[in-house]
């Protein structure tokens, strides 16, 4: 909690002291970093509680003993802020929750979109940190899908994380743009298009759906209908090389196709972006960026870092990041090809130097999926060889595929979900549910209520499973009001918005004094209270964890300590018997629905007020 778990760290830093001091033991200069405040388990043992099992080697004692000695001084030395006790291998305190609770309210109240962003110190955990992060990196051969939906969610939504714990962030996209790939789609346009003229306008598309479809075509050119072998055309793969080659060389009439069916595609993506909620600082296109890092290789051969294998290739070992291969020999990354061309990794070395000289970062987070971790390993590591001290800096956020109950996808074969389909989808059950329940006419507009909905519903189940999972994405459960989803974080919010309402249709004002708040006393409030106090360490946890699904975990529990609190702790009927109380709860449901919307913002769940 705000301030409490930071006084309560002092008594416990004062007392371990004084405990030391009595054994004659010389405390080192670390010792106040050891001690560690947490929520308690259990309310019956406490609120807050400090381990003691990081001092029994230096005292030589059992962590229960230790925990005896040490809440006995605590105790004996006197503290306002409540109860000290040892309960095992813990020092617990259970706070005077007069005392303790107006501090909570109060940092909310003053701080209000802030709350969240300084840890027990007062601080921003994070501040001075200055953090790159790359996601998404589409390619520019098919619309974004779900597989993208997930990559995005994770690298706007630690972004936000990051900047709300005080870190300097600056958000890119790798946009690839060119290669074979590239080309089948191209090459699929000319068989099947260009001499008809069609353009996404006049097929009523969006430009990287009919890019997307180029591609799915081209497959199909490639292998034939089913059983009909004599319709396949194998030759379209060199097809394909034989137009690369020729982009490569700057062939006027290739790259015009390229910059116009690129152009289709970029400004699809740009729309989904823009409807999904997602931004960034700048984008880097491969076709600028896939020749950078080849001087670097031949710096590094100079200085030794790298070799010249006997066909003539430049590698270096890597067996010291992967371990030796399955025949037991050494491994080896190719870094130019012998006939001097570079491979896709030269291209990662060039890109991450040039994007530290464009912002000079201290961490680089790469938001890629785990089928990269290889090749993330070996380019931290090569990095690392080449002398540049911000490669240990350098982190590759790992994440599980997403897929449907259908099965995997392959965008190849046109069984990708694309993700303005998705969502299209996800909107119409909204606003069918929305409709069902009458509450079309009671929500404003039904449309842009139903649209949030949709979002808050695919983003929440996405971010509240841990990144580096697997996962099934189910639309259904997606969108259910009820249970850990989006839309129950929403339909939350919006029930708070109208208990505040309500509350000042009948003239009940907020009590926010100290006195009024001494009387948050029961088991509902203070639980509710205590979970407020907890949200920026939750920030500060999953901004050095990059991992938002703490934060996603604790807007539901919050949203659940609401209902509990308001089914037992009546607000408006309560001003009768005694309006300073009625005035405090609606304090405390007013800095709910604050510190709701802020969690609900860093895991991109927008916030409705009527629902």
């Amino acid at each position: 909690m705000t301030d409490n778990k930071s006084t309560f760290k002092e008594i416990i830093f004062n007392a371990v002291k004084e405990f030391y001091n009595q054994k004659g033991i010389e405390a080192d200069a670390d010792l106040q970093n050891k001690i560690v405040v947490q929520s308690a388990p259990n309310p019956e043992m406490g609120d807050l509680g400090a381990p003691m099992f990081v001092f029994a080697k230096a005292l030589r004692m059992a962590p229960p003993q230790i925990a005896a000695e040490v809440a006995k001084i605590a105790q004996s030395a006197g503290t306002s802020l409540g109860q000290v006790m040892a309960v095992g291998p813990y020092v617990n305190i259970k706070l005077d929750k007069a005392g303790a609770a107006f501090p909570i309210l109060d940092a909310v109240a003053k701080q209000k979109d802030t709350y969240g962003s300084l840890n027990q110190q007062g601080k921003k955990p994070l501040e001075g940190r200055r953090v790159m992060i790359e996601f998404s990196s589409p390619n520019t051969n098919k619309p974004l899908h779900l597989g993208h939906v997930r990559n995005d969610a994770l690298g706007e939504s630690v972004s936000r994380i990051l900047k709300a714990a005080g870190a300097d962030v600056f958000k890119v996209d790798l946009i690839n743009n060119r290669g074979v790939h590239i080309c089948k789609s191209m090459l699929a346009y000319k068989l099947f298009h260009e001499a008809k003229g069609d353009t996404p306008e006049s097929l009523g598309m969006k430009g990287d759906h009919f890019v997307g479809q180029c591609y799915v075509e081209f497959d199909k050119y490639l292998k034939g209908e089913k059983d009909k072998p004599e319709t396949a055309h194998p030759e379209a793969n060199q097809m394909a090389e034989d137009m690369l080659i020729k982009w490569e060389a700057g062939d006027p009439e290739v790259h015009a196709l390229w910059e116009k069916m690129n152009g289709w595609t970029f400004d699809g993506m740009m729309a989904t972006y823009k409807r999904t909620g997602i931004s960034f600082d700048k984008y880097y296109f491969e076709s600028e960026t896939y020749l950078k890092g080849k001087d670097e290789i031949m710096k590094g051969l100079e200085k030794g870092v790298f070799f010249k294998a006997e066909d003539g290739s430049v590698r270096i070992d890597v067996t010291d990041v992967v371990g030796k291969g399955k025949d037991g020999n050494n491994q080896e990354k190719v870094l130019l090809r012998k006939d001097g061309t570079s491979v896709y990794i030269t291209q990662d070395i060039g890109t991450a130097i040039s994007r530290h000289n464009d912002w000079a970062f201290n961490q680089l987070v790469y938001v890629v999926a785990s089928e990269q971790n290889y090749h993330f390993k070996v380019l931290f590591h090569i990095l690392k060889k080449l002398g540049f001290d911000w490669a240990d800096k350098l982190f590759h956020l790992s994440y599980g595929m997403v897929n449907l109950p259908s099965g995997r996808m392959k965008s190849r074969e046109g069984t990708v979900v694309d993700a303005d389909n998705l969502v299209d989808s996800l909107h119409a059950d909204a606003l069918a549910a929305i409709k069902e329940r009458g509450r079309d006419s009671e929500v404003g507009d039904a449309d842009e209520v139903a649209e949030k909905v949709a979002l808050g519903a695919l983003h929440y189940y996405i971010l509240q499973a841990t990144p580096i999972k697997d996962m099934l994405f189910n639309p259904a459960e997606s969108l259910s009001f009820n249970g850990n989803t989006g839309p129950y974080l929403q339909y939350m919010g919006a029930r708070i918005n109208s208990i505040l309402g309500k509350a000042a249709e009948t003239g009940l004002a907020v009590d926010s004094s100290e006195a009024a708040v001494s009387l948050l006393t029961s088991e509902d409030e203070w639980a509710l209270i205590k979970q407020l106090g907890d949200y920026p360490a939750v920030v500060e946890k999953a901004a050095e964890n990059l991992d938002p699904s703490g934060v996603a975990a604790y807007c539901y529990e919050t949203a659940k300590l609401f209902s509990k609190f308001y089914q037992n702790c009546p607000i408006v009927s309560a001003a009768s018997e005694n309006a300073q109380l009625a005035g405090a709860r609606l304090f405390l449901a007013e800095c709910t629905l604050q510190v709701l919307k802020n969690g609900m913002n860093l895991v991109l769940v927008p916030y409705l007020e009527k629902m």
